[in-house]
């Protein structure tokens, strides 16, 4: 066992340090493409996409149309939807596939990713880059693989559903109406 493991507050200082360079203006944009949208997309691999499914509730609690790819019940995308992707290396190829495709039907694409300038954060018109390690990286992160990004991910994206709330006067109370009740 190491002399100095890694505590929480490690974890806590490295998240800390990453969204505070997360750029609030790539974060106000990707809100703004939300509440323009007619339907709302979200996709993303592995933990990252459990991130991205956890938004999609939060999205769906505010009482908005929004589908996971990949579920049985999500219907087909159109013009004047949105596609939502998260990718930390932007360049899953699953998801480059998705977003081309997107783009072929005229939907908007936005991207969260580490990689502005892969292959999904060129195809999107939104991009908000989270400065964290790639899975695959030799950048430092006192966590494994991807953990940092997926973290960062799900803060904040719940910083945009803070925004998208208040940009619509909602409550926390009016979205538990909207909750699961057949548990």
């Amino acid at each position: 066992m190491p002399e100095t493991a890694v505590t929480t507050t490690d974890i806590l200082a490295e998240l800390t340090h990453t969204l505070r360079a997360v750029n609030a203006e790539e974060m106000e944009a990707l809100a703004a493409e939300i509440a323009a949208a007619q339907t709302i997309f979200v996709c993303g691999a592995g933990r990252t996409g459990l991130m991205m499914r956890a938004f999609a509730m939060r999205l769906m609690h505010m009482g908005l149309r929004v589908f996971v790819v990949g579920e049985s019940v999500t219907p087909g995308l159109a013009s004047g939807d949105l596609l939502i992707v998260g990718s930390g290396s932007g360049q899953t190829k699953s998801l480059v596939a998705m977003a081309a495709k997107a783009q072929s039907l005229g939907a908007s694409i936005a991207a969260i990713t580490i990689d502005r300038q892969s292959a999904i954060g060129q195809m999107a018109s939104c991009v908000v880059a989270i400065p964290a390690q790639a899975k695959d990286s030799n950048t430092a992160s006192i966590q494994p693989m991807g953990s940092l990004f997926e973290q960062a991910l799900l803060l904040m994206l719940d910083a945009i559903i803070l925004q998208l709330m208040d940009r619509n006067s909602l409550t926390a109370d009016e979205m538990y109406g909207r909750h699961a009740n057949l548990e």
